[in-house]
């Protein structure tokens, strides 16, 4: 997950207050059972020490919450009166709605909740052009089109030898179309830092316009037959627009299995010194450490790991965080506050544009080679001689 959509939090002063809120069970009574939720919401923040304007509108954002309109749930982050984030989820968090006024925004929870986002740039192309939208578990954008040569793009039945030039010219154009939607297909995956490629239409064109892409988006890129680029060839509610949607989803979840196995491998391998260089690294003080170097590159968590729980000193900034509160010259700031690990870390990666992955449980052998405390981190450059401990 890229956390770039985090960063309004992370750019105002807190306190703050952090509400998840599962809608996944509509029913006759939905709405005064939502309308309780709220209320019990507000009451657990004003007991934190929430303010009333900022409870105010927390109730109010969570009163236009409901299944038809959020049919998993949402988070809500609010701070001096104002909702500043208010995220759909992806899965329904457990129990009665979740509140907690803090220091920074609780976004441990969302990692999981949210779902793991990789997005999918889907190009629909066929021999004269193609249009793009970005698909991720926030919704679905367009993205742009391009528009190749439009003349002469069909063949004639016809085998007349004199048709042979006409036949080398349509061939040519298919060609040299390929060739523009590739390119603009590697300008639009750049743009958005979409994890994958779908190419859906024309099976002749979409296999040319895969050999032209560059070899490291090539890797990334998979072919469908369901859906085009023609108007209602795949219109929402259409038999090829659910095959289309279950295509992507599957796309997505197996990028996301390879992904999760490949940086669990590296993990492994990372955190066993090598020539005297480590470049992975577990457990809170050393994730402190790394976080204050702007050293981490990916951050694991384990949902269900205990370092998740444990209390670390911040301040203002990212990179202002320390394991003591008396550890000034890390954190900058005369009035640290003790706040979760978790999000402190979350804040730092976000920061700094390092990935957060949710991984799963190792298990009581660590099968699966996940951090054992629930935290851990792959780094940008190792360390020389060890792990700071």
């Amino acid at each position: 997950m890229r956390l770039g959509f985090l960063n309004p939090l992370f750019e105002r002063p807190g306190p703050w207050a952090t509400v998840y809120v599962d809608t996944s069970h509509p029913d006759q009574s939905s709405a005064e059972e939502h309308e309780r939720h709220a209320r019990e919401a507000c009451r657990r923040l004003e007991q934190q020490g929430a303010d009333a304007r900022t409870c105010r509108a927390v109730y109010e954002e969570l009163a236009t919450v409901t299944p038809a309109t959020e049919p998993v749930g949402r988070a809500v982050f609010a701070s001096r009166g104002e909702v500043v984030l208010d995220p759909s989820l992806t899965a329904p968090p457990q129990g009665a709605p979740h509140a907690c006024w803090s220091a920074l925004p609780h976004v441990g929870p969302l990692v999981e909740l949210a779902g793991d986002d990789p997005s999918c740039l889907v190009a629909y192309i066929d021999r004269t052009g193609a249009d793009f939208e970005l698909r991720g578990a926030r919704g679905d954008r367009a993205v742009g089109r391009v528009n190749g040569q439009q003349w002469p793009v069909h063949r004639t039945a016809t085998a007349d030898p004199s048709e042979r030039h006409f036949q080398l010219r349509t061939e040519n154009t298919w060609e040299h179309n390929a060739g523009l939607i590739a390119d603009e297909l590697r300008a639009r995956q750049e743009e958005t830092q979409a994890d994958l490629v779908l190419l859906v239409g024309d099976a002749r064109e979409r296999r040319a316009v895969h050999d032209r892409l560059p070899e490291q988006l090539r890797d990334r890129a998979a072919e469908t037959a369901h859906g085009g680029r023609a108007s209602g060839s795949a219109s929402p509610g259409t038999h090829a627009a659910r095959l289309l949607d279950r295509d992507v989803d599957e796309v997505r979840a197996r990028h996301l299995h390879d992904h999760t196995g490949e940086v669990l491998e590296r993990f492994r391998a990372g955190r066993v010194p090598a020539e005297g260089r480590v470049s992975a690294a577990e457990g809170v003080p050393a994730l402190v450490d790394a976080a204050r170097e702007h050293r981490i590159g990916t951050l694991l968590i384990r949902p269900d790991g205990t370092d998740l729980y444990r209390d670390v000193w911040a301040g203002a900034e990212p990179d202002q965080v320390a394991m003591r509160r008396t550890d000034l010259q890390y954190l900058g700031d005369a009035r640290p506050a003790a706040v979760r690990a978790d999000d402190a870390l979350i804040r730092s990666a976000a920061a700094t544009g390092a990935e957060v992955l949710t991984v799963p449980p190792g298990g009581a052998e660590d099968t699966n080679g996940a951090p054992v405390g629930g935290l851990g981190a792959l780094l940008r450059w190792p360390y020389e001689g060890g792990v700071p401990q």
